[in-house]
Formats: C-alpha cells, structure tokens, sequence
C-alpha cells in the first residue's frame, strides 16, 4: 500500500495544483465566499481520517451553551437523505448521519442540522423562527463557499499535517499552507501526561503555521478523555468490573486503536469496521455470534447506529476532549469572538 502511494506521487502534485488554485481564487475574491452576521465557528482539518472533531465540537457545545442558542451544521456524512434536515423528535442516524445523531442525543437542547451545501444550511437556520446565536460548523475547514468568523484547525498527534503529503501519497486534502487561515491549531488525541518538552518540540515544528500577529495563544494539546463507564439504555458498568471478564469490542471509527487500548485484555475478542459503517443484518449475526453471549462495547458513534438493533448486552463507552495544560486561554478565544462578535450585531 505504501509503494501504491509513492508511485502516485504525480497525482499528489497534480491534486495540490488543483486545491491551491482553488484556495487563491477564494482568497483573491474571484470565488466568492458569503459571511453571515452571525458568530460561526469552523472545526475541521487538512486530513482525512480522524482527528476527533465531534469531541471538539462537543467541546464547544458545553462551553457557549449556558449562555447562547447554539446550532451545529454538519454534511451529514453517509445518511441517507438529501438538502437540509434539522433534527427532530423522529429523527435517526440514517437521516443525521452518526455523528449528527449523536450529538443531537446528548444535546437535545440545541439545534442540529445537516445540508452539504452549507450556505443554504446556516440561511435555513437564520431563517427559524427562533434561530441561533452562534452556529458550530462541523468538518468545514475547506468548505470555502462560506467564510466563518474562527476556524479551529485540528491535527493527530501520531499524524501531523506538517509531516503529511497530498492524496493519494498522504492523507491532506490541501496544502499544508492552509493551516495559515486557522485562528488556533489543536493538536489532539495527545499522551495526557504529555510533556512541556515533547510540546515544545511540536511547537516548534507547527510554528510557520501559527499567525504571529499578536500576543494570543494560538496552538493547544488535547487528549481523549476516556469515562469510567460504560452505557446503554438500561444500566451502567464500571470499566474497572467489565475489564476483568471476556468481552467483544467493536469498533467503526477511523483509528480505533485508542479505543481499543483503554478497555482491551488478552482473554477479548475485536471487531473492526469502515469508519461510518452502517450494520446490515448479516453483520449484526457476525457480530452475535463472535460475542457469544459476552458484553459488546462499542464506540460512542456507533453505538447511535446499532442500539435498535437485536444484539444483546451492547454498551458504549463516552468519551470527551480535554486539555493538556488549562484550558482557559482557549476558551477565552472563543467566548472573545463570540462576545465581541453579538455585541457589534
């Protein structure tokens, strides 16, 4: 596969060619991109594969929500229906997308739309009756069309655009260059305990792509904060209990190692799926019979797409973005932008 990727290496140069024209044509004005009176954040990232934009945007969701009327707008990845949709009380992972769905479960309290075009999807939302204060773009960052007022930027720790290439030699879908239009990078999915000196080393290999036009913080370090428990509809275990019996783990998310890593012991069994996999009726009985009467644990994002399924003993474990340092100059970037951007409306 990673001989594939370097004979391919023309298309890369081919592909950035392409992307960088685009991106000078918006930055030029030549493509026009629509601003909104309206705080919109933007979180997204130049690769493909999982940086763990929906705990950041979670992330998000718990800091402003107290004090403003959020909304989420997202494309909706692999659902099955078109334009825009916004989450309602019949609602499914198959109309929002998993990763909608799930965030429309935990926060049933704010506004969780899907439209890929998302100019038409922050209009429709401007236009309800009662309409947001500040909406959350999810997966956005090359969504050009439309020009948010703060972009978030987010990078894997393991797999740093800085040392990336193009599609299909590497995982970028431009230019590393396009992390100068971030007002903050986060490097995510860190070691917790992730030293001053390994951060420094990050910093300094991250440093051409930080704006440097000010005094304000711009590159932060999260990591994955796993719970303590597990959950389904019904009950709760804690990990600590089911780690010591036999159990099937499944997985259809991006990078589940992590995942795998926190609750796994020698005496279980894994499954693996594409990320945004939706289960047909031949992998719910593989997934059975390989549990054989065992708990199955799964993701958080699949579980939203196999809870009404018929499979027995399926719990999920939640997982959060937390900061390695005090996260209280990030959030003082976002509630800034946000105050001082309701405040001149």
């Amino acid at each position: 596969m990673k001989f594939l990727r370097k004979i391919l290496f023309p298309f890369s140069i081919l592909y950035g060619l392409i992307t960088a024209i685009r991106n000078f044509l918006f930055d030029k004005g030549i493509l026009k991109s629509y601003s909104f009176d309206i705080p919109i954040i933007a979180v997204g990232n130049l690769s493909v594969g999982g940086t763990g934009k929906t705990p950041q945007i979670e992330y998000l969701i718990r800091l402003l929500s107290p004090n403003y009327k959020m909304a989420t707008l997202s494309r909706g990845y692999k659902r099955k229906s078109e334009g825009f949709v916004i989450a309602n009380s019949t609602s499914t992972a198959e109309i929002l997308g998993d990763e909608p769905f799930q965030i429309h479960q935990k926060f049933p309290e704010i506004k969780v739309a899907v439209d890929a075009n998302r100019k038409n999807g922050i209009e429709q939302l401007l236009n309800l009756e009662d309409k947001p204060d500040v909406i959350l773009l999810d997966d956005a960052f090359q969504h050009r069309k439309v020009k948010a007022g703060f972009y978030i930027l987010l990078t894997a720790y393991d797999d740093l655009f800085c040392d990336d290439y193009m599609l299909p030699t590497g995982n970028l879908r431009e230019s590393r260059n396009g992390a100068n239009r971030a007002d903050v990078i986060i490097v995510t999915k860190c070691p917790k305990d992730l030293s001053e000196i390994a951060q420094e080393n990050i910093r300094r290999k991250l440093r051409f792509f930080l704006r440097q036009n000010d005094n304000v913080e711009r590159l932060f370090f999260s990591y994955i904060d796993y719970d303590d428990k597990v959950y389904n509809e019904l009950e709760s275990k804690k990990v600590e209990e089911i780690k010591r019996d036999a159990k099937l783990l499944l997985a259809g998310i991006a990078k589940p190692e992590p995942f795998f890593g926190y609750l796994q012991t020698e005496k279980d069994e894994t499954l693996v799926y594409p990320d945004h996999h939706f289960f047909t009726e031949k992998d719910l009985i593989e997934i059975q019979n390989k549990a054989n009467n065992k708990l199955i644990i799964t993701t958080e994002k699949d579980y939203v797409r196999l809870k009404n399924s018929h499979l027995k003993s399926l719990f999920y474990l939640p997982i959060k973005s937390s900061f390695v340092a005090s996260s209280d100059n990030f959030d003082k970037n976002i509630t800034n932008y946000v105050g001082t951007s309701t405040r001149n409306r």
